[in-house]
């Protein structure tokens, strides 16, 4: 039977969104059908490394991104191409996960599988509007932020867990109500739509964090909390910017005493 982590790895190496997308839909279908192994006998991860990307975007530092209002047509584009791009980078992060962490069990392969998945439609639909506004993806700079969080991670499923879905991409949670808001009133439904359906589906991303952050403090006998502001002052302290979405966090697994470390370590 084909393994699960050549195939996580291949969906990893899709250097073109097409082909990135359409492997990703094919493993995850592959795997709901049992159609994918997990052979602890499979050769061992190698060292993280830049996972295949298109040509374009060029990677920027993100002082060197431009800053652009939702009132015109380049900075609307702008922004679903930003959105586009953390959904990118999320389906490799996802796929990252079930490939370098081995001897999970079969639950994390599948939450992680799904969310591969679901990160795959999420940047379909943002391409697609993307197209319709008149732009495709690579046509605006970007920047590396999620896999550079991702590589410092390897090492370490506990602090990926941690800091990739509960730190860099549950800052989703926070700033996408505000974002639907300010579409909302520039007549912009369709993108508005496309956001609302990304925001329902991370809450369970970032739940999904949680759940295998706390699996992770229960195998090495950290404690949940007192761990997460640990490695918050020493990954994360630049990156925390608030306000939070306190309900949203509360849905997708924080405890309040996570809560209040993010509001501490964020000023």
């Amino acid at each position: 039977m084909p393994c699960l982590f050549q195939a996580a790895r291949d969906c990893l190496a899709a250097s073109q969104p097409d082909e990135k997308l359409a492997m990703s839909f094919a493993a995850a279908a592959a795997y709901r059908r049992g159609e994918l192994d997990i052979d602890g006998t499979a050769t061992p991860p190698g060292p993280i490394a830049m996972p295949g990307r298109p040509a374009r975007p060029a990677l920027v530092h993100p002082r060197e991104l431009p800053r652009r209002g939702l009132g015109t047509p380049v900075g609307r584009a702008a922004f679903v191409h930003a959105i586009a791009h953390i959904e990118f980078n999320a389906i490799d992060l996802a796929w990252d996960a079930v490939y370098r962490f081995r001897g999970m069990p079969g639950d994390f392969y599948a939450d992680w599988v799904a969310v591969a998945d679901d990160e795959a439609r999420h940047f379909a639909m943002l391409r697609a509007r993307l197209q319709d506004l008149g732009h495709d993806y690579g046509d605006f700079d970007a920047h590396n932020g999620l896999w550079e969080m991702a590589e410092k991670t390897a090492h370490d499923g506990l602090a990926r867990m941690a800091l990739v879905p509960r730190v860099l991409e549950a800052r989703g949670l926070d700033v996408t109500p505000g974002m639907i808001v300010k579409l909302r009133k520039l007549g912009d439904e369709a993108t508005a739509g496309i956001l609302e359906t990304i925001l329902r589906e991370e809450v369970a991303h970032v739940a999904a964090g949680s759940r295998w952050f706390r699996w992770f403090c229960a195998r090495s006998g950290d404690e949940p909390e007192a761990k997460f502001r640990e490695l918050l002052a020493e990954y994360a302290r630049a990156v925390l910017h608030g306000p939070f979405n306190e309900e949203a966090r509360l849905a997708a697994g924080f405890g309040e005493r996570e809560l209040a470390a993010l509001r501490e370590l964020a000023g």
